[in-house]
């Protein structure tokens, strides 16, 4: 008897319709959240612990790692909204105020801008949303036992709380850099810092001289040789401001043409937070031109230097956007012809027929876009 392919006698898109019509939570394939508490974290952090769908758990197997985040779909007066949050803790874990609670998330949010806001704000117990499963390459190098340098600024502080988390449960060393107008999150440090003695923190608030490394409120080559770290063998994890990161590579360049070595080999950057590297740091030396980009008819120049989303917004031009940095997909479109250059990766294009990403991507030729 042959087998093949065995049709559903009910289709799980249409339980999926059904269920919603009962209650809004349920579903076979659409990953969801339910609110369930709030906790605050800091005067302007608060962590939100939501109870996972289904699907959720189906589709995540219910494992994840410190560093990774969720995107989220928070719908505002009728438009659908997706921002990215990073997950507080591991999975099958508790956290340090509450007892483990099966089936449940917990994410950090900086209460700031229109969505973190309404979450903060306006979001009710038992609200419910859609959301993807745990992704993101934020995370440790398996195995491994190398010493963990965390460096970060401002809202770049989230990430960091799970991949923290996580190192010192491997029974890494851990080294915290954070810079910030105020010290915040001092009660979680305080609390790791008392539990592990191989964890260590420096909270760098940029208006407190008495707080600088190498007497130094910026991030130099100075100021990570101060930590007394072995930097060769040293996994340096980065989220944070455009400054910040070029100042980082910077230190990393000075660092290894002092003691010829490389340290950028070490440096892994959350990509979905403030954190894509600077287009100064993926770019070839060469001078910056205009390039002439196509969009159905209406014809720009667009400079090099600069990533099509962004000049297309210069230039008045309204195009479909989410994330704005290489996470959510939102702004894919399809290139007709040309090259581009990804400068969150470095990698070019072909000349001919692709599917790319505007918000991440500068042209090296005339473009031609179906926009």
């Amino acid at each position: 008897m042959t087998t093949g392919y065995q049709p559903e006698i009910i289709q799980r898109v249409f339980m999926d319709f059904m269920s919603t019509r009962i209650h809004p939570f349920w579903s076979l394939t659409v990953p969801k959240l339910r609110l369930m508490a709030r906790h605050m974290l800091d005067d302007d952090f608060i962590a939100f612990q939501f109870e996972t769908n289904y699907a959720f758990r189906q589709q995540s197997k219910n494992k994840w790692q410190g560093g990774q985040h969720v995107s989220v779909i928070i719908p505002i007066e009728g438009i659908r909204h997706q921002r990215q949050y990073s997950l507080v803790g591991l999975s099958k874990q508790s956290l340090w105020w509450e007892s483990q609670t099966p089936h449940t998330i917990t994410i950090a949010i900086k209460t700031q801008g229109l969505i973190s806001k309404h979450l903060t704000w306006h979001a009710e117990l038992g609200d419910v949303f859609e959301c993807s499963v745990p992704s993101g390459s934020f995370v440790l190098t398996p195995n491994n036992t190398s010493p963990v340098l965390c460096i970060a600024s401002g809202s770049g502080i989230t990430p960091m709380l799970g991949l923290i988390t996580q190192a010192l449960q491997n029974g890494q060393v851990v080294t915290l850099l954070h810079y910030n107008r105020s010290p915040i999150l001092t009660s979680i440090w305080s609390s790791l810092s008392s539990r592990y003695s191989r964890f260590r923190y420096h909270l760098i608030v940029t208006e407190d001289a008495s707080t600088y490394l190498a007497n130094s409120r910026h991030l130099t080559a100075q100021s990570l040789l101060a930590l007394g770290l072995p930097l060769n063998r040293t996994q340096i994890y980065a989220c944070g401001s455009q400054g910040l990161l070029s100042s980082l590579y910077q230190a990393a360049s000075d660092i290894g043409s002092e003691y010829d070595t490389s340290l950028r080999d070490n440096i892994t950057v959350e990509q979905f937070g403030t954190s894509t590297p600077s287009y100064d740091e993926v770019r070839n030396e060469t001078d910056i031109v205009e390039r002439t980009v196509y969009l159905r008819g209406r014809q720009r120049q667009f400079p090099s230097d600069t990533t099509l989303l962004a000049s297309a917004e210069a230039a008045g031009i309204r195009l479909t956007y989410g994330c704005r940095r290489g996470i959510c997909h939102l702004c894919r479109c399809q290139k007709i012809s040309g090259q581009v250059k990804n400068i969150q990766t470095g990698a070019v294009s072909s000349d001919g027929f692709e599917s790319i990403q505007t918000c991440i991507n500068v042209p090296l030729t005339d473009v031609i876009l179906d926009i």
